[in-house]
C-alpha cells in the first residue's frame, strides 16, 4: 500500500502567506515539463504561466470566493478555487501535484469542494470551464457528474496571463454538474 495516499489529507482555506506556494503548485501541474509527470498537463498546448500571485491573492482576499488548500503531513499537495455566484458555485484553479496525480486525490477534492459549496453557500449547481481540446479532463470531470452544455467562451488570445497558447482553436466550455 502507498503510505503517502493512506496519510489523510487536511482541508483549509488559504491565506496570503500561502500564495508563493500555490502559485508553484498551480504552475507545477499545468505548465513546463515538470507537468509532464501528471496528466492534467497543458504543456502540450499552452506555454507561458498558468497563473501568478497577484491572481491568486485576488482569489484569496475576495470575500465571494476562496482557495481551498489540500495538505498532507503539512505539504500543500493539491487546491481549487471555488466562488459563489447566486444560486451556483464556480470551481476553477484545480491543481494536484503531479507526483500526486492518479491516486484518487483529485477526486477527494472535488467531493470536498462540491460538499462546502451545498454546506456554506447553499449551492444547488456547480460550473467549470475547462479548455475544450481537453478531452481526457472533459472525460473525469464527466465520470464525476458533470456535464458539457455546449456553451462556450473564447479563449483569451493576446493576454498572457493565461499562457502563450500553441494552437489557434482553443475555447472554454462550462461544465455544470447539479449539486442536490
Amino acid at each position: 500500500m502507498d503510505t503517502a495516499a493512506a496519510t489523510p489529507l487536511s482541508f483549509r482555506d488559504a491565506t496570503e502567506a500561502d500564495v508563493d506556494a500555490l502559485v508553484a503548485l498551480v504552475e507545477s501541474a499545468y505548465r513546463g515539463d515538470s507537468s509532464r509527470a501528471g496528466w492534467t498537463t497543458e504543456a502540450d498546448i499552452l506555454d507561458g504561466q498558468r497563473t501568478d500571485p497577484e491572481g491568486v491573492r485576488d482569489i484569496v482576499t475576495s470575500p465571494d470566493s476562496r482557495l481551498l488548500t489540500v495538505e498532507r503531513e503539512g505539504r500543500i499537495v493539491a487546491c481549487c478555487q471555488l466562488e459563489h455566484r447566486d444560486e451556483h458555485a464556480y470551481f476553477g484553479m484545480f491543481a494536484v501535484s503531479p507526483g500526486e496525480q492518479g491516486a484518487g486525490l483529485g477526486k477527494a477534492v472535488l467531493a470536498e469542494a462540491e460538499r462546502r459549496a451545498r454546506e456554506t453557500w447553499g449551492a444547488t449547481e456547480m460550473h467549470m470551464t475547462v479548455i475544450s481540446v481537453r478531452e481526457d479532463l472533459i472525460a473525469w470531470y464527466e465520470r464525476r457528474g458533470y456535464r458539457r452544455t455546449g456553451r462556450t467562451t473564447p479563449f483569451p488570445y493576446g493576454d498572457e496571463r493565461f499562457g502563450i497558447p500553441r494552437r489557434a482553436d482553443l475555447a472554454f466550455e462550462l461544465l455544470v454538474k447539479p449539486l442536490v
